[in-house]
């Protein structure tokens, strides 16, 4: 079996901001012993900020950006090395794995993260990976780890992806509430719970539950299960890996529907879109027939943006719904002087096409 284990920002960090070195040391022991089960685990672990910010004070305000780039600089060498310290211990190798949001803009770069993360788990070393918060900064970042967790599960072909969170899963309700419980499985392609989800973001995080929640439904149409549960337990990832375990936690059910990895990549490429392609009710049509289809130049009503051959655009139907994403055949300038002519190659070929549930 192979997993993905995302660990919060909240489960790693103390109420003061600093890295909670028990609760780390703790998961540690859970990895390791799945480890020896023969699982195959990749660690997606936030806390290089948390863990700078116990290490060194600073003498003047800065602002955000700076700060985060110095807390992170300094606690990414300390966050690894007590990863190291701790595996040692099990005598289990690990290794860093530092990446950034455009590392998933190109195909090429994509290939070439997957295949280090590949060769490290045959040789049976733990990817820990984590975004390069030196240099991501304002746009360049990803929503959060639970994005990158996502891109790291569909990228790998995981069986699972585990999110760890300082809550039990997804309320129907405010947590706080007495009368709220946690929804302990959630159907691929089921009904919306953002209504149920809070909207504020962790304490210490860059996302909240609703940006958990958005994830983990992506990766689980993608045919990927995904557990949202409370890191803080003890034993929780033997807990939520066990057939039939009663432990309180989200389950999101994976779709029974294959996806390419073509396609999962195009998927999760979305925030790399260069533009927009608006088709017409029959293009519409077509595209929501099982058979597979492609969208075609005769099709296409609009196209918006400047794009190059082999770029990410958006889909959009005619009344304004984004129904996809895809890689286009054509650049703008050529595909703009072909919309609606007949007999061409497709503007974005179906393997290379990716429609929302």
């Amino acid at each position: 079996m192979r997993i993905a284990v995302k660990i919060g920002s909240n489960v790693l960090t103390r109420s003061d901001g600093t890295l909670d070195v028990t609760r780390m040391s703790a998961l540690v022991d859970q990895v390791a012993e799945l480890h020896r089960k023969g699982m195959e685990i990749v660690l997606i672990s936030s806390g290089a900020v948390a863990s700078g910010r116990s290490e060194i004070k600073v003498g003047k305000k800065l602002d955000a950006v700076s700060s985060r780039q110095l807390y992170s600089a300094v606690g990414q060498a300390k966050l690894i090395n007590r990863y190291y310290e701790l595996f040692r211990d099990h005598e289990i190798a690990c290794g860093q794995v530092l990446t950034t949001k455009e590392n998933f803009g190109s195909r090429t770069h994509y290939l070439n993260q997957k295949n280090c993360m590949e060769v490290m788990l045959a040789n049976k070393v733990i990817p820990i990976v984590n975004e390069n918060d030196t240099i991501s900064v304002t746009e360049l970042m990803f929503t959060d780890n639970d994005e990158l967790s996502g891109l790291i599960a569909t990228m790998m072909g995981m069986d699972a992806l585990i999110i760890l969170s300082n809550i039990d899963g997804i309320y129907n309700g405010n947590p706080n509430d007495a009368q709220s419980s946690v929804i302990r499985e959630i159907e691929s392609g089921g009904a919306d719970v953002s209504e149920y989800v809070q909207t504020t973001k962790s304490a210490f995080g860059r996302g909240g539950m609703l940006t958990k929640c958005r994830i983990a439904q992506k990766v689980a149409d993608e045919g990927i299960a995904v557990i949202i549960a409370n890191g803080k337990k003890d034993n929780i990832l033997p807990q939520v890996l066990t057939p039939q375990s009663e432990t309180i936690c989200t389950r999101f059910v994976p779709s029974e529907k294959p996806v390419s990895s073509v396609k999962k990549w195009i998927a999760h490429s979305e925030g790399f879109a260069k533009g927009e392609v608006h088709i017409n009710e029959g293009a519409e049509e077509a595209l929501a027939c099982p058979k597979a289809t492609s969208v075609l130049l005769v099709g296409v009503t609009q196209i918006i943006g400047d794009f190059e051959k082999d770029d990410i655009v958006r889909i959009y139907t005619k009344s304004g719904k984004q129904i996809g994403v895809g890689r286009t055949d054509y650049d703008s300038d050529e595909a703009k002087s072909l919309i609606g002519k007949r007999d061409l190659k497709p503007l974005i070929h179906y393997d290379y096409l990716y429609l929302d549930s």
